[in-house]
């Protein structure tokens, strides 16, 4: 399950260990596929063949926001679609989460059911792991042009964090 702030969301079958939750550039797909999430290096309509594998997709805010800056309360409006979804993966084991802002929402999401994480909450950061009842929350900077373009966050860095997703669900890669 990977959380971030976004526009889109795109998933597949409620049975799936690592949960994403990604924006609305979504992680770059190369690194789903060195690390066994996917089977297409690119996908460009709903009909063109990709498929995740023990993977789900979803976003923390599903509105293109001004500025793309979402707001807290733009983030509130969103949460009931947030939760319902983990509600209904069962077999989440892995939250990945792209940046501060799904850290929070996902924060809130598990606090809600009933597995909240650490008091006080750990600082996010790229690698973090927090391991709460419902699942271990594992922290990414978020993919964006500012962050990529800059080495703030590079590919390796996206390889490492999807293979320590992928080893904390204890998943074959496909």
């Amino acid at each position: 399950f990977l959380v971030a702030r976004g526009h889109e969301v795109v998933g597949i079958e409620a049975v799936e260990p690592v949960f994403y939750i990604g924006p609305e550039t979504r992680p770059p797909m190369a690194q789903r596929i060195r690390t066994g999430f996917a089977n297409l290096a690119t996908s460009i309509s709903a009909d063109d063949g990709l498929e995740l594998r023990d993977a789900y997709v979803s976003a923390a805010v599903r509105c293109a926001p001004p500025a793309n800056q979402p707001t807290p309360q733009e983030r509130d409006r969103c949460l009931p679609f947030l939760e319902r979804e983990l509600e209904l993966l069962a077999a989440v084991e892995v939250i990945v989460v792209l940046g501060g802002f799904a850290y929070a929402a996902v924060a809130r999401v598990l606090a809600g059911a009933g597995s909240p994480v650490p008091v006080p909450r750990p600082k996010f950061g790229h690698g973090v792991e927090v391991t709460t009842d419902r699942a271990v929350v594992l922290g990414c900077y978020h993919p964006s042009q500012q962050n990529t373009f800059t080495g703030r966050l590079t590919e390796p860095m996206l390889d490492d964090v999807f293979l320590r997703a992928r080893a904390l669900a204890g998943a074959v890669p496909s």
